[in-house]
């Protein structure tokens, strides 16, 4: 669990307490921080991963990460589940898509990062959007050009 926030950009810290307890601190809009508590509910080593937070979380929620193969005998397939409750609700969730925090693509950005780490030892980063799809840097991104290219049509 301390590896997470290797692939997945918005956790920052998981600590394990012990006894299937972790604290867990996330970046969330307008740079401030949320943390709770969770416990392990399932531990399936290679099979499934299950949690839910504890009472009193800032952003209660519950999940599971299951692995299963893939058809062939190619891979593993993951599958990630996350139900949560944003901070400041309905308005929360929407500060927190306007500013490009949407839940929904950041699974898929972390999958798709935690596949890096898997395949390639280390997550590809480019100087397009090295932190992700966040809202604000893709709004000024131009683009791409050769080097020395104008934009003028010729």
């Amino acid at each position: 669990m301390r590896n997470l926030p290797r692939f997945m950009t918005h956790l920052e810290e998981v600590e394990v307490i012990g006894g299937g307890l972790s604290r867990w601190v996330a970046a969330a809009p307008v740079g401030r921080t949320v943390a709770w508590r969770a416990e392990l509910v399932e531990d399936e080593p290679g099979r499934r991963l299950s949690w839910r937070s504890l009472d009193g979380s800032e952003v209660p929620n519950r999940g599971s990460v299951d692995f299963t193969p893939a058809p062939g005998g190619r891979g593993t397939e993951v599958t990630v589940d996350l139900v949560f409750e944003p901070p400041a609700g309905a308005v929360g969730a929407a500060v927190a898509r306007l500013f490009g925090e949407d839940p929904a693509q950041q699974v898929k950005d972390d999958l798709r990062r935690f596949k890096q780490v898997l395949e390639a030892g280390g997550v590809v980063r480019s100087d397009g959007t090295p932190e992700g799809t966040r809202t604000g840097r893709l709004l000024r991104q131009r683009p791409a050009r050769p080097t020395g290219a104008t934009g003028e049509a010729t």
